[in-house]
């Protein structure tokens, strides 16, 4: 009988070769234009067949969706200062300054040109995030803006302009519109 731990892989195969896939896509968005962005491309950066890349992702669409989620997912820390205009600042001008990075907007452009499941998968974790902001603030017995209009009237202006603007807002630009959002809502 095999002894259980030799049989077991750290990782396996499956994660080493998501994280190769993974980094290939990051590698080539960093060196060509991401309409030359092919499965097969990417299987040769990463060293893998390109079946392996077909038969997990399907296609491009997907596999830039399955990069953005994961590139997205819990990658910023969450503020608990005790008050929410310090949070959603220090937050948003957190998210204004991991966007503005250009492997950061490169990856944010290719997988929203996919399609809505794309643009989904680059803010949805931001979407989670803010809305853990505001629950905390309802939670403390302020009173807490909705967490959708929040999102349209915060994360909205900061990623038309990382997205379809030359110049990415800046963390001080962000922080001046948590400002704006606060003393102009209305509760």
């Amino acid at each position: 009988m095999a002894d259980a731990s030799t049989q077991v892989r750290p990782g396996g195969r499956s994660a080493k070769v998501r994280a190769a896939v993974h980094r290939a896509v990051a590698e080539l968005l960093a060196e060509e234009e991401a309409e030359t962005l092919t499965l097969p491309a990417v299987a040769a950066r990463a060293g893998v067949h390109p079946t392996t890349l077909y038969r997990r992702w399907g296609s491009i669409a997907q596999l830039l969706t399955d990069v953005a989620t994961s590139r997205f997912s819990d990658d910023l820390v969450v503020p608990d200062s005790g008050s929410l205009a310090d949070d959603l600042q220090r937050w948003l001008a957190d998210v204004a300054t991991d966007v503005a990075d250009p492997d950061t907007l490169a990856l944010m452009r290719a997988t929203i040109a996919t399609g809505p499941a794309g643009g989904c998968a680059c803010v949805e974790d931001r979407h989670r995030q803010l809305a853990a902001i505001l629950q905390r603030e309802a939670d403390r017995a302020g009173t807490a803006p909705d967490a959708q209009s929040a999102a349209d009237l915060l994360l909205g202006p900061l990623y038309y302009r990382a997205v379809f603007t030359p110049e990415p807002a800046s963390a001080d630009w962000a922080r001046s519109l948590v400002e704006t959002y606060l003393s102009t809502r209305t509760t």
